[in-house]
């Protein structure tokens, strides 16, 4: 079984994730309002900007400016391509193996869910993400609170806690959802996840009505609340109508519906190839549980080359806010970036728009544009590096040599150069 040497100790992965962060807490404390200074060659400022030969400086966890002459605590990016912490605004930071190599269920002992679920998180920082956006589980809240706190190190998490799972009728009158969704506001949800489709492995026939979704959406909207919406085919214009902040997957979408999209300023997350290639590559580890089923595994094979080409009408289509969501699983996380050589490779997106796609975009979708998703005076200093160069190699994304979230360092890998 793998180990991580840590400090001179054999430890398990999750337990590295919590030796790990005594460290990040101590560097936070002796940083102080100390000024950091990270000096880059290149710089994807994250709105689609090349930014050379400069030095952002970083005080008191946010980025102060950006000064090529500036001094203090150094570190030498050059070399590197630097740019925002990536964004993932659909993930499932829970779902993980159990240890028969299972998708992990109810059973499972508590601790052992909330071991892995810490592990996960580390794995999606190390990747580059210093974002997330987990929707569809109640422990979720748990995990958030912890990295907050910096009792756990791991990406900013936003979450949706339990679901609004659309079964027709039987989810409730509109009345009765809004105060669902009263209800999940009250619990601390950050924003409210709507199934408004079965799954794509069930048919993905739509499961609430007009009324129903609009219910929804407008209770969300007048709480302050976004709205998450799973939809595919005629849910999809559905979720647009209702006025929902962004929809997920979108498959059977017609052209028609993503130019709705576009006019109501909804923001498409169709996912390229990430989701349904990890649960292919993991089949033995799904095959059997719920609706993982021979035949389910028959249409996601299908599925995949549509997926590419509604992601290829989604980024033609004028005005579609197009953002970066993988909706990772198990064993996807840590991975999340292999999304954007789909979507580049296969789907013919403009590397530098991925990029955006995953930064400024994604944040705005959040409604945290002022806070993250670029490189700017005032935003907080999340901040990546790769070795290599995107826009010319996208593979350069899983090349992660540096990460700083809220102005601290939890990877640095970056090549020792000599002194000049």
């Amino acid at each position: 079984m793998r180990r991580i040497i840590l400090l001179g100790v054999f430890v398990m992965p999750g337990a590295a994730v919590l030796l790990a962060n005594r460290g990040r807490k101590a560097e936070a404390l002796a940083a102080g309002s100390q000024p950091v200074v990270l000096r880059a060659s290149v710089v994807l400022d994250g709105r689609g900007h090349i930014l050379r030969d400069t030095s952002i400086v970083v005080e008191n966890r946010k980025i102060a400016r950006l000064d090529p002459k500036a001094t203090g605590r150094t570190y030498d990016l050059r070399g590197l391509t630097v740019l925002p912490g990536w964004i993932d605004t659909h993930v499932h930071i829970g779902w993980h193996f159990d240890a028969g190599g299972r998708l992990a269920g109810e059973k499972e002992p508590p601790v052992q869910a909330a071991y892995r679920a810490a592990e996960n998180a580390w794995r999606t920082l190390m990747g580059g993400f210093t974002t997330v956006q987990s929707v569809g589980a109640p422990s979720d809240k748990d995990l958030r609170e912890a990295i907050t706190h910096g009792d756990l190190p791991g990406p900013r998490i936003l979450t949706s806690l339990e679901p609004i799972v659309g079964k027709g009728d039987a989810t409730g009158t509109p009345d009765e959802i809004r105060v669902m969704v009263q209800q999940r506001a009250k619990d601390g949800a950050d924003v409210i996840k709507i199934f408004a489709s079965k799954s794509i492995r069930e048919g993905a026939g739509q499961t609430l009505s007009q009324e129903q979704l609009n219910a929804a959406c407008d209770e969300a909207r007048k709480l302050g609340l976004r709205t998450l919406v799973h939809a595919y085919g005629a849910s999809v214009r559905a979720a647009a109508l209702a006025g929902c902040t962004q929809i997920e997957h979108g498959t059977y979408a017609t052209d028609e519906d993503m130019k709705l999209m576009a006019e109501k300023g909804t923001f498409f997350d169709p996912q390229a190839g990430l989701v349904i290639q990890n649960y292919l590559d993991n089949k033995s580890h799904y095959l059997g549980i719920g609706n993982y089923t021979e035949e389910g595994f028959a249409i996601m094979q299908k599925i995949l080359p549509e997926d590419f080409a509604l992601f290829r009408r989604a980024i033609a289509t004028p005005g579609l806010k197009v953002v970066f969501g993988t909706d990772a699983t198990a064993g996807a996380h840590g991975r999340n970036a292999e999304e954007f050589l789909f979507r580049v490779r296969e789907c013919g997106q403009d590397p530098i728009q991925a990029m955006v796609s995953a930064n400024s975009l994604s944040a705005e979708s959040l409604g945290m544009q002022d806070k993250i998703g670029a490189i700017a005076p005032g935003m907080e200093a999340d901040i990546i590096a790769l070795e290599g160069d995107p826009l010319k190699d996208i593979a350069a994304v899983r090349r992660v040599a540096f990460v700083m979230k809220g102005g601290i360092v939890f990877k640095n890998e970056a090549p020792v150069r000599k002194a000049q």
